[in-house]
């Protein structure tokens, strides 16, 4: 197997509608490398390649060049976009304050074979797909395909809802490299949904295939196309399911999420805290597609168990595929019982020289100052929120009682440093919630000499008063507890924007 361009990618057509000055320069570039060409008002055009920026001109872009381009290509959009007729190049402009266009990026719309050979079973097999990942990893290409090969070699009725022309093409023939799926071009991106729901009940489609899913609309529109019986493939932003997990505009599509205050008896038996989060329902798509790069991806073939074991604060899991030489290779990326356990002593174990035991957060005055070190402070923030952890992350590493560092950044001259000043420094392995939390869990599993038992009643003690608070509008007093839990208290109910006040004095 290869991944090779279709015979014709049309790229001479791209070069065509630059200003003369620019087409000599950009034939020159390797053509197959050629990702955009920028060109923005008052500074010099670059054009971008897969692992470089080469700059086309010293002389900045003027608006008589942009201009030029505009007339070459069709009318620009509601959405900012144009295109070339019959080709799936891209064309998008940037505005000032009044209106008037003063950049624009022209990206190379290639249609390409072999994309999909990872995929190909889940695609023949009728689940409802959805594909992750970053902007200009290959969603859209890959889609491209898919509609090619269902229509063409399976047989397929297949619509494809094509937002911005950015599957099928500029203009009203669709390009070849959809084979023979019909196209429903979109006048508005804001419309996606009512076309999806009118590809649905108008044109008995089999497959339906939608790009960049990204409002509650579409979410719905896609649970009710789900519930008809149609396959629905479909894109959306976001590297990894977590992303789409914590997404609340589109967690629907994986089942959504929501919080359960549990019975104390319910409590004790799963062994978590009263309030905890759930899967609302059964997720509109089946498997769920992480695309790492052009020739790796991570499958989720079980959403549903996916996003519940997400939710319980263990690994994700998934399938790893990767194009080798040609041929598909195939892994797990759930760790083995033998593998849990390395890891687990792993983690346990000092990350560098110097590393000491987590301090209980009463050893410091104030909340434990956690620094993200090459890992999302957002992320980090989130976990903190969830955690019976009284922390705040802050920026300055020199600043920080405890460090939080991806495992792969670890040798960084900038964290042994700070390890020969004897900080703690937390190993994650990969930048996800789930990780962070289990990490976290492991470094403060001790809070200022308080043992796990009493941290849970005192969190479920401040859930219950919470609750009551909230539905009779009564004040609620709690049971005398140390300042380390009492901080924990405090903090919980802050989340819900309530007062609270600790009383009395400390014993002496």
């Amino acid at each position: 197997m290869t991944v090779e361009p279709l015979p014709k990618d049309d790229l001479e057509l791209l070069i065509g509608v630059l200003p003369a000055t620019l087409q000599a320069r950009v034939a020159e570039l390797p053509g197959a490398e050629l990702l955009e060409i920028i060109m923005d008002f008052g500074r010099r055009p670059e054009a971008r390649l897969l692992a470089r920026t080469v700059v086309l001109s010293d002389d900045p872009v003027t608006l008589d060049e942009l201009q030029l381009v505009l007339s070459c290509t069709s009318a620009v959009g509601p959405d900012n976009r144009a295109g070339i007729e019959r080709t799936l190049h891209r064309i998008s402009a940037i505005r000032n304050r009044k209106g008037d266009v003063i950049g624009l990026t022209l990206r190379v719309g290639r249609a390409v074979f072999g994309t999909i050979d990872v995929l190909r079973d889940l695609i023949e097999s009728g689940r409802n797909l959805l594909l992750l990942g970053r902007p200009g990893v290959g969603k859209t290409t890959k889609l491209r395909e898919v509609a090619r090969v269902l229509a063409d070699e399976l047989g397929r009725r297949v619509v494809v809802v094509d937002t911005s022309n950015e599957i099928g093409g500029d203009g009203d023939v669709p390009h070849p490299a959809i084979g023979d799926a019909r196209r429903m071009q979109v006048p508005r991106p804001d419309r996606q949904h009512d076309v999806m729901i009118e590809a649905v009940e108008n044109h008995m489609p089999e497959v339906i295939i939608v790009d960049e899913m990204g409002t509650a609309a579409e979410a719905l529109a896609a649970r009710t196309i789900a519930e008809r019986g149609v396959q629905l493939i479909a894109t959306a932003h976001g590297t990894t399911l977590e992303n789409l997990v914590l997404n609340p505009t589109l967690s629907d599509v994986v089942g959504g999420i929501h919080t359960v205050t549990l019975s104390d008896e319910e409590a004790r038996r799963r062994r978590t805290m009263k309030t905890i989060t759930e899967r609302r329902g059964p997720p509109t798509f089946d498997v769920v597609v992480e695309i790492v790069d052009r020739e790796e991806v991570v499958v989720h073939r079980d959403t549903g168990a996916a996003v519940d074991r997400l939710l319980a604060g263990g690994d994700v899991g998934g399938e790893r595929r990767r194009i080798v030489a040609g041929r598909m290779v195939a892994g797990s990326v759930i760790a083995g019982r033998g593998e849990r356990e390395d890891r687990e002593q792993e983690d346990r174990a000092p990350a560098v020289a110097g590393e000491r035991g987590a301090p209980p957060v009463g050893a410091y005055e104030g909340p434990v100052r956690i620094h993200a070190y090459a890992v999302s402070r957002d992320l980090v923030e989130r976990v903190l929120r969830d955690l019976p952890i009284e922390a705040r992350v802050v920026n300055r590493a020199d600043a920080a009682d405890v460090v939080l560092a991806l495992r792969s950044r670890m040798d960084d001259p900038k964290l042994r440093v700070l390890a020969e000043r004897g900080v703690p420094i937390y190993a994650v392995k990969r930048n996800s919630s789930a990780e962070m939390r289990r990490v976290l869990r492991n470094a403060f599993a001790i809070v200022g000499g308080v043992d796990d038992d009493e941290v849970r009643d005192a969190v479920a003690e401040a859930e219950h008063a919470i609750g009551r608070v909230m539905a009779e509008q009564i004040p609620v007093a709690l049971a005398p507890r140390p300042s380390e839990l009492r901080k924990v208290q405090h903090r919980i109910a802050s989340r819900y924007h309530l007062e609270t006040v600790s009383m009395g004095k400390e014993p002496l």
